[in-house]
């Protein structure tokens, strides 16, 4: 509401302003000359000696308005407007009685034409901020106008019909107003604002069903749409797509909701044709504007809305089970519209609807992929425990099968079809085929519950289902012109493997049904998966084959085990086969990964061999020494060193194990192993390393049995144990001295004064009882005497040093 002049009133000011300042910069140039001419006249000069004058305080800055002018002038004439609006408010419906009807009339009409008439002087006097506030006084006032005429002179027509029509004529004659004077912003889109009420309002006064109130605010939207996309004036415009998109919204949900409750085919009808008519407004802002940002979200939307009108007619028609593939092959036909007369913008936006569409029909799907996925893992609670009917009846044991889904297949395929066709080239190709591949795998997975299958025949289904995945993973990785070993694989073969993982575990779960389908999905599992292995050692699919072989192996000897009616602990000797088998394997395999693949996994079985015997000692001695011997031949190749550290570990608890089992409680028994094995490996480093010291090569052996020993001895009454201990701590005391070994000599020698002072402790005591009560104290009376002496004489020598080289200072 700033008031600008117009544009020639405008044009004389800055021209004024303009030749203003041409005077000013002619004055400033004759100065300018006259001082160049006094200072070549005067010839040169001294320069004067300048005394710097006292800087002046920094005036403050100006204190700047925290409102502008134009915002001022505003709220005042927005105030001032708002204030008369509720002046004539409440003189309408309070004060109205006080007067006749002519008066009424006349004050009223009066005012009105008034205030219609004040913007036209207004505005040539330039004041055109004051004139929108009185022009919208004025719109006011005829809202006012047409409330009184049915108060007072039709009281007796209904008051939705009524206002139906006095919304109407109020749009046109505020429409002609603002035409006449153009110079007004205001009547235009408050005209526009008033047509969005006639056509409800009438539809309502006629006591229309829902579907006509729907159809009324989906027409008034689409003239709103027109109207934002013929008119230029950004006010009008705003307005008229706020009512748009207002209406719109309304009216397509309102149709939505007409359509999921439509149960028969003209209810449906009806509702769909709402539907299809919103899908027009949406479609035809498109293609009306599409340069305009919102031209893609309209086209989605349309399409969106089309391909619900079309499922809302086939809907009651078609079983329910036919009605997700029906709307999906809708939305799969919506690309295929792309006409070359189309936008660009258009034709994105129904591809964006038609992938809405194909993702909700996946979602649908989810209600039987979930349960067929992971209903497998039930039988892990029931082992061996019935055979069920069908495939069905395998993956239903946590929950029940959801209805009306025997279709989940085809949609699964149709989408799976859309992807591999799509994205035939492009950069997208690779995550499209991957995708199509996990479609068409899900596909193969719920198929056999779908169709009721026997369960022998789904297991053998998925079985093929595997051996094709890996087959695809092997094929992908050798012609994505990658080299045979990479560190990764490239989309597609990655997909492919895990899908060939996760269906043998699937697979697997869904054999623990009966025994024997347990024992030979295993068995072909584990031959699958070697084959592979072998098959395609010198690429990384076989590579990553490895790992799941060893694995199915471990499944297949412990389930062998449970066959067989074996304890835990005697399945466990079963089980350490696959460790010794990795390891006499690894040695033979070229490529490092398929290398580290199978050791890690025969560890990972040992491992499980040493859980599955752990309740009984002397089979866990036995174990634990097995996987020694593993670890060490492990140990014998040049690359696997440190697998010899392992195999100590494992024969020294084994050992402990085997002594616990036959009930020894000697710390002896359980520390001499260690000691030999520690002091062999230290004698073999000093051996390499002469620099090596002694306490890192056979302090910790000495100190494994030195110490346990040592509070051994302080608690036997019995005299072999100290003997033996006494001789053992002297032998090593001699070795140290002839050799000159630290770790030795102090550790034997401490063993040997420690042992000899418990073997002396008796005589002690007996010694002490002989003494009086008074002589320990007077002796600690003594030693404290003497501590001190020492202690003043160490003084007295420091303070005659320091007397001394005072002085020679």
């Amino acid at each position: 509401m700033t008031n600008i002049p117009p544009p020639a009133e405008e044009l004389r000011i800055l021209d004024r302003e303009l030749w203003h300042l041409d005077g000013r910069r002619t004055q400033l140039l004759a100065r300018r000359a006259w001082l160049l001419d006094a200072l070549r006249s005067a010839g040169p000069q001294a320069a004067p000696v300048r005394v710097p004058a006292a800087r002046p305080a920094p005036a403050p800055p100006p204190r700047r308005p925290e409102a502008s002018a134009p915002g001022v002038q505003n709220v005042l004439l927005v105030l001032g407007g708002v204030l008369l609006t509720v002046a004539a408010v409440a003189f309408t419906l309070v004060s109205w009685g006080d007067m006749g009807i002519a008066g009424r009339a006349t004050v009223l009409g009066a005012v009105t034409a008034a205030a219609l008439a004040a913007p036209v002087p207004l505005l040539r006097r330039g004041l055109r901020s004051t004139a929108e506030s009185v022009a919208g006084l004025g719109l006011a006032l005829t809202v006012l106008d047409a409330y009184a005429l049915h108060e007072v002179a039709l009281s007796g027509v209904d008051g939705t019909g009524y206002a139906a029509a006095a919304s109407a004529l109020l749009a046109v004659l505020w429409t002609a107003y603002g035409l006449g004077l153009g110079a007004l912003r205001l009547p235009l889109p408050a005209a526009v604002a008033a047509a969005q009420l006639p056509l409800l309002l009438t539809v309502g006064a006629a006591g229309a069903g829902h579907h006509a109130i729907t159809a009324a605010a989906l027409v008034t939207a689409a003239s709103d749409a027109a109207v934002a996309l013929s008119v230029a004036a950004p006010a009008v415009r705003a307005v008229a797509a706020t009512g748009a998109y207002g209406l719109g919204a309304w009216g397509t949900l309102a149709a939505g909701a007409l359509t999921f409750e439509a149960t028969s085919p003209g209810a449906a009808t009806r509702a769909a044709a709402l539907l299809a008519l919103a899908a027009a407004i949406a479609l035809g802002a498109a293609l009306r504007a599409p340069a305009a940002r919102a031209a893609v979200p309209l086209a989605a939307a349309g399409g969106l809305l089309a391909v619900a009108a079309a499922g809302g007619v086939l809907r009651p028609v078609l079983p329910g089970v036919w009605t997700v593939p029906a709307c999906l092959a809708c939305g799969i036909a919506l690309p295929a519209v792309r006409g070359t007369r189309l936008p660009p913008a258009v034709r994105r936006g129904l591809r964006w609807s038609s992938a809405a569409v194909q993702a909700a029909a996946l979602s649908w799907t989810l209600s039987v992929v979930a349960p067929v996925l992971l209903g497998p893992a039930g039988w892990t609670a029931r082992v061996w425990s019935a055979t069920p009917s069908d495939a069905r009846a395998a993956v239903t044991v946590p929950a029940p099968w959801p209805p009306a889904t025997e279709t989940a297949p085809l949609v699964l395929a149709a989408v799976a079809a859309v992807l591999a066709l799509a994205f035939r080239t492009g950069p997208h190709r690779p995550l499209a085929r991957s995708g199509a591949l996990v479609l068409v795998w899900l596909t193969a997975l719920i198929l056999p519950a779908t169709a009721q299958l026997p369960y022998g025949t789904a297991l053998l289904w998925h079985g093929a289902t595997t051996v094709a995945a890996l087959t695809t993973a092997a094929y992908a990785h050798a012609t994505d012109g990658r080299p045979p070993i990479t560190d990764r694989l490239s989309v597609l073969p990655a997909t492919a493997l895990a899908l060939a993982f996760l269906g043998s575990l699937h697979l697997a779960a869904l054999s623990l049904a009966t025994e024997a389908a347990t024992l030979g999905v295993l068995a072909g599992l584990t031959v699958l998966f070697t084959a592979a292995a072998v098959r395609w050692r010198q690429e990384l699919t076989g590579a990553v084959s490895a790992a799941p072989a060893l694995a199915y192996a471990t499944a297949l000897a412990c389930a062998t085990g449970g066959s067989l009616g074996w304890p835990p602990h005697r399945t466990a000797l079963l089980v350490l086969v696959v460790p010794a088998a990795a390891a006499l394997l690894a040695p033979r395999l070229g490529d490092t990964t398929l290398k580290v693949s199978v050791e890690v996994t025969g560890a990972v079985a040992g491992l499980l061999a040493v859980g599955l015997a752990f309740a009984e000692p002397p089979t866990l001695a036995l174990v634990l020494a097995l996987c020694g011997v593993i670890a060490a031949g492990t140990a014998v190749r040049e690359d696997r060193g440190r697998a010899g550290h392992a195999a100590a570990a494992l024969f020294v608890l084994a050992a402990w194990v085997r002594l616990a089992a036959w009930e020894v409680g000697s710390p002896e028994a359980d520390t001499l192993p260690v000691t030999v094995s520690a002091l062999v490996v230290g004698y073999v480093r000093r051996s390499r390393d002469a620099q090596a010291s002694s306490w890192l090569a056979y302090g910790p052996g000495l100190s494994v049995t030195f110490l346990p020993s040592l509070l051994a001895v302080w608690g036997d009454a019995h005299w072999p144990r100290p003997l033996l201990l006494g001789a053992a701590s002297l032998a090593v005391t001699l070795v140290g001295v002839r050799h000159r070994l630290k770790a030795p000599l102090l550790l034997g020698g401490a063993t040997l004064v420690l042992t000899a002072l418990h073997e002396l402790a008796p005589y002690l005591a007996q010694a002490m009882g002989a003494l009086p009560r008074w002589a320990p104290m007077a002796l600690a009376g003594l030693l404290l005497l003497v501590l001190g002496a020492t202690y003043e004489q160490r003084l007295q020598d420091a303070r005659r040093v320091r007397e001394s080289l005072n002085r020679m200072s």
